[in-house]
């Protein structure tokens, strides 16, 4: 939950990079408030059916529409693509499946031309505190 809320923080941001965790987050969170408010307008009988949009449904697309595309532009920077590149979602099939593969890429190693690393300055991390080639090591306890 923490990434989504740091997305909405970072509403309108559209400099800067996101992590992966804080996209996919953002997205997963979107997805589960989506279908809650699908479902509150199937109880309430304000869904429509033809088009699936709702009015709980409808005000939640459009009060995420703007960190939506900021957390996306963000991802795309950290990957060290410009923001541009979301307009290649518009072409049928090829350009989402393209989206998402740019998406699932990992950071570009140190700074770039959209700012520095987020994993660098993640908060609660202390770099190199694991060995190189292992992503996770166990704390030694003393004895």
């Amino acid at each position: 939950m923490n990434w989504f809320m740091t997305a909405l923080k970072n509403y309108a941001v559209f400099s800067g990079r996101s992590r992966r965790s804080e996209y996919w987050y953002f997205g997963l969170f979107y997805l589960i408030f989506y279908a809650v408010c699908a479902i509150v307008d199937g109880i309430t009988g304000s869904l429509d059916r033809a088009s699936g949009i709702g009015i709980f449904t409808g005000i939640l697309a459009l009060a995420l529409l703007i960190p939506s595309l900021s957390v996306s532009v963000r991802r795309l920077h950290d990957t060290g693509r410009s923001g541009w590149w979301l307009l290649i979602g518009l072409i049928p099939l090829v350009g989402v499946i393209i989206l998402l593969v740019f998406f699932a890429q990992d950071s570009e190693a140190g700074a770039n031309r959209f700012g520095a690393n987020p994993k660098a300055a993640a908060p609660g991390r202390s770099i190199g505190a694991t060995a190189p080639g292992k992503p996770w090591s166990a704390p030694q306890v003393k004895r």
